[in-house]
């Protein structure tokens, strides 16, 4: 096991840079998620880590020794791809095996380690067929013990669930937890899934345009992201982004007045800007059932409901614009398509975001 650290981490293809100025340090035998959307990087640093592709500059160091100019095979990683890569032509005993003969160990020791992490991937009964007789997440287990065999000082793993469906992909994620947590091997696990991410991480690097855009724990990436693209990455539904007008203490969302408390209207006061974003996550909208002080409410049109069994998804439309708002309701709430309504926003829970640059000014 070893802790990986990037120093300045930059790669370019031709003019283009797909990563630029990566720098982070993953304590040994933490498990860290890149994430991000298609094409923003996070590939890309995996297969530099693993030596599969040269840093342009920058330094990239497993444990205290630098390995920009160590060769893949001699850098002591083991990487699981999307597409598993198993060979076809060998049982799943060849295809576990395989490094290890490599290595050339002995024949007694080679059986043994294979028995084990068969076992321990409950796929010891499998050890005999070869990958087209195997399931998705059989083939999947195989790739992951073809890792483990080798006892790397570091796991790589790209995109490992994608090609599972729901349900496999949620039992094979949360046996993927608990094998990090019986192993301890540093792992650096890549998804465009923020629900891999937040549920496998101790830490989320999350990437954007080749840049981290923060680096922190999944409650703090949820709860204080750094930028609104982390705020609307992060979440599902995705956090709901309301542009504002705010001049003489008045909010304007659209065509419609939105009441706020004095408290909000003090800290709007001293962010000091005319035209800012807000942000609310769709758990903090209600419907509003009764007559009140209108604090936070705007009137709404429901376009589309979602029944999810314990609660219904809304989408809705802001009366008179082009604005949709996604939030849950209770399954048991009386509502139909095209029906008006008035929205409550909990004003203790709006996030501010500068228009221009995007920048979390609420924290």
């Amino acid at each position: 096991m070893a802790k990986v650290r990037l120093e300045n981490v930059n790669r370019k293809f031709g003019n283009i840079n797909a990563i630029e100025n990566i720098s982070f340090e993953i304590p040994d035998g933490e498990f860290w998620v890149l994430v991000g959307p298609s094409g923003c990087g996070k590939s890309t640093i995996l297969r530099t880590i693993a030596g599969l592709q040269t840093a342009t500059s920058g330094n990239i160091y497993l444990g205290d020794t630098l390995v920009n100019e160590i060769p893949a095979r001699q850098r002591d990683v083991a990487m699981v791809f999307q597409n598993y890569a198993l060979y076809p032509h060998m049982t799943v005993a060849e295809n576990l095996a395989f490094g290890l003969k490599m290595r050339k160990e002995n024949k007694a020791t080679i059986a043994q380690k294979v028995e084990s992490v068969g076992r321990s991937l409950s796929i010891e009964h499998l050890l005999k067929r070869k990958p087209k007789q195997l399931s998705g997440g059989q083939q999947q287990r195989v790739a992951l013990g073809r890792a483990i065999i080798r006892q790397p000082q570091v796991f790589l793993l790209d995109e490992p669930l994608s090609n599972l469906d729901a349900q496999l992909r949620d039992d094979t994620r949360a046996e993927l937890k608990q094998l990090h947590q019986n192993l301890g091997i540093t792992t650096i696990y890549v998804t465009h899934d923020q629900i891999e991410a937040m549920t496998l991480a101790d830490q989320i690097v999350v990437l954007n345009q080749g840049k981290i855009q923060q680096i922190a724990s999944p409650n703090e990436i949820y709860n204080h992201p750094t930028n609104r693209m982390v705020a609307t990455f992060i979440g599902n539904p995705q956090m709901n982004i309301l542009p504002v007008n705010y001049q003489n203490q008045q909010v304007i969302i659209e065509n419609q007045l939105l009441k706020i408390s004095e408290k909000l209207a003090a800290k709007l006061t001293r962010i000091n800007r005319e035209k800012i974003d807000f942000g609310i996550r769709a758990e903090n909208i209600t419907i509003s059932g009764k007559e009140g002080d209108n604090l936070g409410e705007l009137q709404a049109k429901i376009e589309v409901i979602e029944p999810l069994g314990k609660e219904t998804l809304v989408r809705a439309s802001l009366v008179n614009s082009n604005l949709i708002l996604n939030f849950n309701t209770s399954a048991s709430d009386n509502i139909k398509t095209g029906e008006i309504i008035r929205i409550k926003l909990d004003l203790d829970k709006l996030y501010f975001f500068d228009k221009i640059t995007g920048e979390n000014l609420s924290n």
